[in-house]
């Protein structure tokens, strides 16, 4: 009998240790996106609280800088950001990694938007983008004015970030950007 109520009272610990490490749920299109305050490569702190009601934002989550796929990716966003400049959007790489080697790695591959950092990991946790590893996982969100999730894209190709990216906020009828800003 101790011995059931034992395993008994194990049981429902393990459950409760389990249910209160449980993760977040998903985000999913139409739901607010979790507000940031996050340090950027330009050496500015990036808010969404403070562009709501502004423009429409791009977060692409990317796992670690000076990796391959990540390389590509940002090369991608530099070469043809003007596509993305169409529209009245800020957009931004963000991963895990620190302020400094996000600095690094977008100054080399002459990125002309923000690396957002986030080496707490609580905006990747709260985004759901945190990986096994603890790296962010290549996914990119797309936020409406409003600070609603427009959009997720889990299928992120690294080659034709910005062409992907311009088209689906195209698709999703983002406003242009305004002569001059």
């Amino acid at each position: 009998m101790r011995h059931a109520v034992l395993v008994m009272m194990m049981s429902m610990f393990a459950a409760a240790a389990a249910w209160a490490q449980a993760p977040e749920p998903e985000l999913k299109v139409g739901d607010p996106a979790p507000d940031f305050s996050l340090q950027a490569s330009d050496g500015k702190t990036y808010k969404l609280s403070d562009l709501k009601g502004k423009q429409a934002v791009v977060i692409a989550w990317f796992p670690k800088a000076f990796t391959q796929g990540c390389t590509i990716e940002c090369k991608s966003l530099a070469e043809h950001g003007d596509m993305i400049k169409k529209y009245n959007v800020k957009y931004f790489m963000a991963s895990v990694d620190p302020v400094e080697e996000n600095t690094k790695f977008g100054a080399e591959h002459k990125a002309d938007f923000p690396l957002l950092s986030d080496p707490t990991k609580k905006t990747a946790e709260a985004y759901g983008v945190l990986g096994p590893k603890g790296f962010a996982q290549r996914w990119t969100f797309y936020i409406g004015k409003d600070a609603k999730i427009a959009a997720i894209d889990k299928a992120v190709k690294p080659a034709t970030s910005a062409e992907d990216m311009a088209a689906k906020l195209g698709e999703l009828g983002v406003e242009p950007a305004k002569r001059g800003s």
